[in-house]
């Protein structure tokens, strides 16, 4: 027999799975991004903040309330500020709320509500893992805390882990000294003192100036104390007076002012004030300054020193005056080793007693009027003696006025005389130059005569050549040359003439010449030239002569 062999099953090809597994692969990689995008950012925008709450992690305790850190479940104590910001969406839950702003003229005080509990006896929670209030005060501004301000309906749930209560600031004005008392921090190591160590519980020696301080007024507190001057009447409480000497009893009135000494002023706010009369921060200390350290003084001073005088003494102004200073002094140097400076003390009036005023003053309006009197010679015999003066004055200045008349007139005079003077020496110079002048000018007029004579001579002997040459020409024959030079200004005038040569007086005039011409040649035509310029022809034709000019 043959045994079947039994061929084992096909295996199932894994390519479809190997594709199914890519393709989930990839679109998990294709998702992931639109995923972080859309479920895992957190965009917090301006002025936000974004509370974290974890929501895995380690369970908190029984005496736990905020979560110490990211690994325990609750809110964070850390937020996310301004931003973007990405965050698991399975391990974390957000809330975007408004950041803490503290307003101008404000200040924030903020209080940790988680956190060990403070030890007995402390309000101040000075370590950062305590509950309680923080020291430090939180300025105007915008803060990233996970913190809600007191009787803010901002933040409906309770995912805060610090509560903000705003106070206002402390302002000291001018002329004011702020003093510091601490509310918290270790006790004076000497509790019997008014001013205690720095730093130490209690009011501090060191105060503080003028201008806006942003204090926590759980830990310090600060009093206004006013340094600047007071004034107030010494009738204040009741009228001041005194038993004098003999019995009777001086009243008085009087203004005096004075201030707290500004290094002074913790000590003086430690020893007088009384917190009945004080407004808020600032405390009428002046009050107590008056009714406790001026008047009982200066009712001392006024019973002491005035017990020592009889009452007429004080009608008289030199024991007055002296009163006056002895009070100024002793007041200001007894109030000063207390912290007050005593500017002025003045007694403005003292009643003396009736029954002594009357004679004593009469006695001292009988003296004033003594003094007058004797003033009044004085002033009299000034008075003569300044008129004197003065008339010796006006008799000098008369003088003086007489002399400077003369001196003016003198001056004026030899001004005049020099003056008259340069006059007359410059008509002379002028009158030289002219006398000068004219003679050059006659002497340029001979000259120019002389000359003028000088070419009309040479003139006349050429024009005397001329003619002695021109008359050589005719033979020396004066009336050759006359007849010619006329017969040379007539000729060209004429052109032709026809004349009786008969009786005709103007043929007369060339007669003369036919008979000079006649002698010389017998033709019928004769031409006389002289220098050929001239050349009159004349024909005989019966009665009638004909004379052309060339």
């Amino acid at each position: 027999m043959y045994e079947a062999e039994v061929l084992p099953p096909p295996r199932k090809s894994r390519a479809p799975i190997y594709a199914l597994t890519a393709l989930l692969t990839l679109a998990g990689l294709l998702f992931l991004p639109f995923f972080v995008y859309l479920k895992c950012r957190i965009e917090v925008p301006s002025k936000h903040m974004a509370v974290l709450i974890k929501k895995t992690g380690k369970d908190l305790t029984n005496d736990m309330e905020i979560a110490p850190d990211e690994s325990y479940k609750g809110v964070q104590l850390e937020c996310l500020g301004e931003g973007r910001h990405y965050r698991n969406p399975w391990n974390w839950r957000w809330e975007v709320v408004p950041q803490v702003e503290i307003p101008e003229n404000k200040l924030g005080v903020r209080i940790r509500l988680s956190g060990d509990e403070l030890p007995y006896g402390h309000l101040i929670a000075i370590q950062e893992t305590q509950k309680g209030i923080i020291p430090d005060p939180l300025r105007p501004g915008r803060y990233a805390i996970n913190a809600t301000v007191a009787g803010s309906q901002v933040r409906g749930h309770n995912n805060y882990v610090e509560l903000i209560e705003l106070h206002d600031p402390v302002t000291i004005p001018a002329g004011f000294k702020g003093v510091v008392t601490n509310l918290s921090g270790p006790m004076p190591k000497d509790p019997n003192v008014l001013l205690v160590d720095p730093g130490s519980r209690g009011v501090q020696a060191e105060t503080l100036t003028p201008g806006r301080h942003y204090v926590n007024p759980y830990v310090t507190r600060i009093d206004l104390v006013d340094c600047r001057s007071k004034r107030f009447d010494l009738n204040t409480g009741g009228s001041m007076g005194f038993p004098s000497k003999d019995g009777f009893w001086v009243t008085l009135d009087g203004i005096i002012e004075f201030r707290v000494m500004p290094d002074r002023a913790a000590h003086v706010f430690v020893t007088y004030n009384d917190s009945v009369g004080d407004t808020g921060v600032q405390c009428s200390v002046e009050e107590e300054i008056i009714n406790k350290v001026i008047l009982p003084n200066a009712r001392s001073f006024c019973r002491l020193r005035g017990s020592d005088h009889y009452g007429k003494e004080f009608i008289s102004g030199e024991t007055r005056t002296q009163f006056q200073e002895d009070f100024q002094n002793q007041l200001a140097s007894t109030c000063e080793s207390q912290g007050i400076k005593i500017i002025q003390a003045l007694i403005t009036r003292i009643y003396p007693p009736q029954k002594i005023a009357k004679p004593v003053r009469d006695r001292q309006m009988a003296t004033q009027q003594q003094h007058q009197y004797e003033k009044q010679i004085v002033q009299q015999e000034s008075e003569k003696q300044l008129a004197i003066e003065t008339e010796l004055i006006k008799q000098k200045q008369a003088l003086v006025e007489a002399d400077r008349k003369v001196v003016r007139t003198v001056t004026e005079a030899k001004r005049e005389q020099e003056v008259a003077l340069i006059q007359a020496k410059q008509k002379l110079r002028v009158a030289e130059l002219n006398l000068e002048a004219a003679t050059d000018l006659a002497a340029a007029v001979t000259a120019k005569g002389e000359a003028a004579a000088e070419v009309i001579k040479f003139k006349n002997a050429a024009e005397a050549a001329g003619w002695k040459r021109a008359v050589a020409a005719f033979s020396n024959d004066g009336d050759a040359f006359a007849r010619w030079v006329m017969l040379k200004k007539i000729a060209p005038s004429y052109r032709q003439m026809m004349v009786n040569t008969a009786d005709s007086p103007i043929m007369d005039i060339f007669s003369q010449y036919e008979t000079s011409r006649t002698a010389k040649s017998e033709t019928s035509t004769t031409t006389d030239a002289v220098d050929g310029e001239l050349a009159l022809p004349v024909t005989r034709n019966g009665d009638e002569t004909e004379a052309q000019p060339r």
